[in-house]
């Protein structure tokens, strides 16, 4: 199955990020640039004294001179190292800061998703985001960055010492500028293209994998395993391809980096060489430009394995941004519903273009009604539910509460119209009372929790959980049944109060005597609200004011359950189908 993959941000936008996140912290940045630059002027004094003590052996000196300067070769040492220490110190702090900060804004940008994007995209590509790509922008934070800093710092004071010494330095560090330049402008119009392919290649495999995983039974049933193994064998391949590619641009262009380090440093030899031979510089000036320029190699070489690092780091802030670059799929507006009912007006939906799964739908729902949709499975029942619950606006046609669009409201708005409970549900890491104050917020009174539950019959096992409420479940805490969990989302719907509910077979993994007795247990907390129940089993479609059926993408018959069973259509057939299985069962069960 294809899916639409999440969109990636362009350079110009993880640019601005980068410096957005920097602004953020300019006392901590500011300390840390400071100490970094005066632990680099402290290395850059070894150099100069050594190349006075070349030339004051040269010339005459005494013991007691040499003592002077080896102490002070000892002091700036000892002083770069606990300066480094603690800028080193300082970067790693800002990193960690910086890192929380990204990983804060992915998080809210992630939740602001739109449920039908999520659902295009497939998990694969999400997923691959939230830990690939973290863990590798992680890494580039943490480390890339600041020893990236680091070195540029170096490097540049290590140049301007240089100078220092004399202008005729220059021109053998020039020598290195060319392979420098063409090797990097090489690599760089390439890297950030090939990591956001060997990235995207990962996505599709977890995608994959996913899907296969999930899909097992379905698989194995229709004898497609061989089928999705080899899906997963192209997904690897285009992986090796991603790889191999990125791994070529890395020994191609690391090798040619060589010639641009060991260039300036033959070329200051030779320079000052010569023109110590001619009496033009002496042999402390050319020590100390020789071992300026071989101090570069070291800065200079780590600027340019960082920058590999550095491109994986960009690569997946982009990925990580691009999810921020999701339209909204609505546009809220100022209208305001004029009433509770929910109308559908010949809405037609298609999840890809040119195949419409709707196909001109009208319902008309009276409010505080109790409407059942039923159908074979493909019918279009949980695609219609999506749209009376605004998760997809219709491709033509309207789907309405009170006049107003569903996809015209602001999302805290329309949840307080319609709210949406389907077959899959998730139980938070937390306590069992922190998952319920989910849906009516932290001012949730234990009154109004301990009802929620009671409303859906959960309050008794609950309450015999080791710490009651207060029991950590979902993720490392107490797991709970199916039963349980599907409860819970019952009970967070309770709570969130709104006043038309549409259930997508909410009920349909809890066993059958379960799932009749939790429908009991709703009817009071339901009365009074429009209720659109995609209904599973038949008796639900019974206890209904209206039954619905849906074939192929349209209402097929629409009517009370008595009407229909008159009429003597499909949906007669299905309750006599039904009726019938249900009574050989019987017997058995006596």
């Amino acid at each position: 199955m294809s899916v639409r993959a999440l969109p990636v941000a362009d350079g110009p936008a993880v640019r601005r990020y980068a410096v957005d996140l920097a602004r953020r912290h300019p006392r901590l940045l500011a300390a840390a640039l400071s100490l970094h630059v005066v632990a680099a002027v402290a290395a850059l004094a070894l150099p100069r004294l050594l190349g006075d003590l070349v030339e004051a052996v040269e010339t005459g000196t005494t013991n007691e001179h040499v003592n002077r300067i080896v102490l002070l070769i000892a002091g700036f040492v000892v002083a770069q190292a606990v300066l480094t220490r603690y800028a080193r110190l300082l970067s790693q702090v800002l990193g960690e800061q910086v890192l929380a900060e990204l990983r804060e804004d992915f998080v809210d940008h992630t939740l602001a998703l739109p449920i039908s994007t999520v659902e295009d995209a497939g998990s694969g590509d999400l997923m691959t985001r939230t830990s690939r790509d973290v863990d590798r922008l992680g890494w580039s934070v943490r480390y890339s960055v600041p020893e990236w800093v680091i070195a540029v710092i170096t490097a540049v004071l290590t140049v301007a010492a240089a100078i220092s010494v004399g202008w005729w330095v220059v021109l053998p560090c020039l020598l290195g500028v060319p392979p420098l330049v063409i090797g990097l402008r090489w690599y760089l119009a390439r890297a950030r293209d090939g990591y956001q392919w060997e990235s995207a290649t990962y996505s599709q495999i977890n995608t994959t994998l996913t899907e296969s995983v999930e899909g097992a039974r379905t698989a194995d049933a229709l004898g497609i395993g061989r089928a999705r193994l080899r899906l997963l064998d192209d997904d690897i391949a285009e992986s090796f391809r991603a790889e191999r590619y990125t791994l070529r641009l890395r020994t191609l262009f690391f090798p040619s980096m060589e010639i641009a380090y060991l260039v300036p440093v033959v070329g200051t030899l030779l320079l000052g060489g010569w023109l110590y031979v001619g009496g033009h510089v002496s042999l402390g000036e050319v020590t100390t430009a020789t071992l300026y320029v071989q101090m570069l190699v070291g800065p200079v070489d780590q600027i340019v394995a960082i920058m590999d690092e550095l491109q994986v780091g960009a690569a997946s802030l982009a990925r990580l941004l691009g999810v921020a670059d999701v339209p909204d799929d609505r546009v809220a507006t100022d209208a305001r519903p004029r009433g509770e009912k929910v109308d559908v007006r010949d809405a037609r939906f298609s999840y890809v273009e040119g195949r419409e799964v709707l196909h001109g739908v009208s319902l008309d729902i009276g409010v505080g009604e109790r409407i059942a949709m039923v159908g074979p499975s493909g019918a279009g029942k949980s695609t219609l539910g999506r749209l009376l619950a605004g998760i997809h606006p219709p491709t033509a046609g309207s789907v309405t509460v009170g006049g107003v669009a569903l996809t015209d409201l602001p999302l805290d708005d329309l949840r307080g119209h319609v709210a949406l409970v389907t077959q899959e549900h998730h139980v938070f890491a937390g306590t069992l009372r922190e998952n319920l104050a989910l849906a009516a917020g932290p001012g949730a009174s234990e009154a109004d929790i301990r009802a929620a539950l009671s409303a859906v019959d959960a309050l008794e096992w609950a309450d015999a959980l080791p710490e009651g409420l207060d029991t950590e479940v979902g993720n490392g805490g107490r797991a709970l049944t199916p039963p349980q969990a599907q409860q819970v989302a019952l009970a967070r719907l309770v709570l969130a109060d709104p006043h038309t509910l549409v259930l997508d077979e909410a009920t349909s993994l809890i066993d059958p005597r379960a799932a009749r007795h939790l429908e009991r247990s709703l009817a009071a907390v339901l009365e009074g609200r429009t209720v659109v129940a995609i209904a599973h089993r038949l008796f639900s479609a019974h206890d209904a004011d209206r039954v619905a059926v849906v074939a192929d993408g349209r209402i097929a018959e629409f009517g009370t359950h008595d009407e229909l069973v008159a009429a003597g259509g499909s949906y007669a057939a299905l309750w006599a189908s039904w009726n019938g299985e249900h009574e050989v069962e019987k017997p058995r069960e006596a």
